[in-house]
């Protein structure tokens, strides 16, 4: 069985823990075959925490887990927390692949979506139109 587990940093605001979670919910809602279960962890301040959401997929049944780091830049959290974290969960899952998923600020095509939302309603100035591709 195949999992997403977005992970982001957490906050004292619930407000902001409630967005990532429904993120999650509109993710598993049209992610069609690719994954059968997706959630969200924190790692800090606010719960779940990636130990208990993995303890939470594995005992759903999920064999392979896609960890999506939440984040716009590889800090710290991105670099060295997650790896450490999810090393720690192969080492208590043995037979759950886990696999790192490249960070948000780091996807393909980021720089469009936020051109995108700048421009909204205009035509995409086509000096602009080669970070398209980027």
């Amino acid at each position: 069985m195949k999992a997403l587990l977005i992970v982001a940093h957490g906050s004292r605001r619930k407000e902001s823990n409630d967005e990532v979670c429904r993120l999650a919910t509109r993710i598993d809602e049209n992610s069609g075959p690719a994954f059968d279960l997706v959630t969200s962890a924190f790692l800090e301040i606010s719960s779940p925490q990636i130990d208990s959401a993995v303890a939470d997929l594995v005992d759903s049944g999920a064999t392979e887990i896609k960890v999506f780091p939440y984040f716009l830049a590889a800090g710290t959290h991105v670099v060295n927390d997650i790896p450490k974290l999810i090393a720690e969960e192969k080492e208590n899952h043995p037979n759950v692949h886990f696999e790192i998923l490249p960070h948000l600020g780091a996807l393909q095509g980021i720089s469009t979506l936020i051109l995108n939302q700048i421009y909204k309603g205009t035509p995409l100035n086509p000096e602009l139109a080669a970070l398209a591709t980027d």
